[in-house]
């Protein structure tokens, strides 16, 4: 009895002195590690991805073992390890990247970024749904403007007429020309006195130049809209999920889209790339079936282009998102919530031009803007807009 004692206090003080040990890493270079390292196959959650999800994981393995799992998985497992051996059955015998670079340091880092990420309270999930639906509403409200002040100019129309027929009826009946043996009902008087105004010629033209006007600025918005495609939502050749990928399992948009850091375009991906996690995990269902069609057959995925600029534009993906610091989701919109994709923005000359007015340009130990921004500084106390460094500039886009 007393040996079980010992043993479980031994163990309570090993869980308490690795979580300690966890609390004492560097979360945010662990946020980096995990990020760049363990995204694509792990979740510091609980959800499966293409392995196990890591919370609380520092307190089913010591230190020790982990370092040992990190850096060499494949040598602990041929070990006949218990808990590695179940693991890598369990998970169709799929063997995980060694990183024999990482030692007791980095997976501190990482542990403690893990604790961080499952103690950490989110708000985000409400802060989303209310940016999609302002996307939405954007999307719609020059339309139920224009639908409202119609219907509230009918209103008016509608009352100036009963107000005018009343205003006639009781000019009648002052002058005398309405007599108490006159007949006729309210509503008679009434249907006499909108006819009346019907034949008079200033209310008629009004009436006319009113429904001109409507139909003028209908066309001219239809004409404006020529070429723009928000919301378009094209059916794709496999249906991927975006909520699915991006949002439940967090894959980095870095990880497929492997461009946008590094050129003009983001990519799109390769089969090979939807291989990396389909290899192993959910190769029987017949939307993965047809990646593994196009490889046998040596043919691409005939993927439907949504984000698309006229040629007359040039767009470059690497300085808006490597210098520029700019999220996806700024001209995406929310993409980890679309199960299917849409273009959310207008992505029209007049919507570049005032993000670039709007934009604060990202200065901060970058010695190429110092000059600009002494420059600025003489001239102005604001900050330094994207349209103060030639953004607005012609040549800037079309050249």
């Amino acid at each position: 009895m007393r040996n079980i004692s010992r043993l479980l206090v031994v163990a309570m003080l090993t869980t308490v002195g690795f979580s300690a040990v966890a609390q004492d890493g560097d979360a945010a270079n662990g946020e980096s590690l995990f990020n760049n390292n363990c995204k694509a196959c792990h979740s510091a959650k609980d959800e499966v991805v293409v392995g196990p999800g890591l919370k609380d994981i520092q307190k089913r393995r010591d230190l020790a073992w982990l370092v040992k799992w990190v850096k060499n998985p494949n040598g602990v497992i041929q070990s006949g390890d218990e808990y590695a051996v179940a693991l890598y059955n369990k998970f169709n015998k799929a063997q995980m990247t060694a990183f024999p670079a990482f030692g007791e340091t980095e997976v501190k880092d990482i542990v403690a970024y893990i604790e961080k990420a499952n103690t950490a309270v989110a708000a985000a999930p409400a802060a989303a749904g209310a940016t999609a639906a302002a996307g939405g509403v954007a999307a719609e409200s020059s339309d139920l403007f224009t639908y409202i002040l119609v219907a509230l100019l009918l209103v008016m129309l509608l009352v100036l007429g009963v107000l005018l027929a009343i205003v006639s009826i009781l000019s009648k009946a002052v002058s005398g020309e309405v007599g108490a043996g006159d007949g006729g009902s309210f509503g008679d008087k009434l249907r006499n006195g909108l006819v009346a105004m019907s034949k008079n010629s200033a209310i008629r033209s009004a009436t006319v130049w009113f429904f001109v006007l409507m139909v003028t600025k209908a066309t001219l918005d239809g004409l404006y809209g020529v070429g723009i495609q928000q919301g378009y939502a094209p059916k794709q050749p496999i249906a991927f999920s975006h909520k699915l990928h991006a949002g439940q399992y967090k894959i980095d948009c870095n990880y497929c889209h492997t461009g946008v850091n590094r050129g003009k375009s983001a990519t799109i991906p390769s089969a090979n790339i939807c291989m990396n996690c389909h290899g192993v995990i959910k190769k029987e269902s017949p939307e993965i079936q047809k990646i593994y069609s196009a490889i046998e057959e040596n043919k691409p995925i005939q993927w439907v282009r949504v984000h698309n600029l006229p040629d007359l534009a040039y767009f470059n993906h690497a300085q808006h998102v490597n210098v520029g610091g700019l999220q996806c989701q700024q001209c995406h919109g929310e993409i980890q919530t679309m199960e299917v994709v849409q273009q959310r923005s207008t992505l029209t000359m007049g919507w570049c031009i005032d993000c670039h007015r709007k934009t604060d340009v990202n200065t901060k130990e970058n010695a190429y803007y110092d000059k600009l921004v002494q420059l600025h500084a003489e001239k102005s106390d604001k900050p330094l807009k994207v349209a103060d460094i030639g953004g607005l500039e012609c040549s800037k886009c079309h050249y």
